[in-house]
């Protein structure tokens, strides 16, 4: 059975920093055809992508937080973190992680039960 579990989350001032960590069991996020993913849903705002680690380490982040958010991987942990500075009250959401495991053969998507981060002004 595969578990993503996130953690980190909390209530920072703006201009703070927080670090959330997805941890995986039952799949293995350094693996070529894992995609690891960081998405957020504001209670006023559809789900919203914020960063991507492929299986060869390419990393991508969304426009509005690019410079501020780092993803990365510690295959060791299996885990995926998101490291986030200078946060705004705008970055305020429930943040999840996704992970996609696609072969030639099949697909599979898991989901995190997320982790809550405050930002306030």
């Amino acid at each position: 059975q595969v578990q993503l579990v996130e953690s980190g989350g909390g209530s920072v001032q703006a201009g703070g920093s927080l670090t959330l960590s997805c941890v995986a069991s039952g799949i293995t996020l350094s693996q070529n055809h894992i995609t690891t993913r960081w998405y957020r849903r504001h209670p006023s705002r559809e789900r919203e992508w914020v960063a991507t680690i492929t299986g060869d380490d390419t990393t991508t982040q969304a426009d509005a937080v690019r410079g501020r958010f780092t993803i990365s991987r510690d295959s060791a942990r299996n885990m995926v973190s998101l490291q986030m500075t200078d946060l705004k009250p705008e970055d305020s959401g429930d943040y999840f992680c996704n992970a996609i495991s696609r072969t030639i053969i099949s697909k599979r998507e898991y989901w995190g039960q997320g982790t809550q981060v405050i930002v306030s002004a």
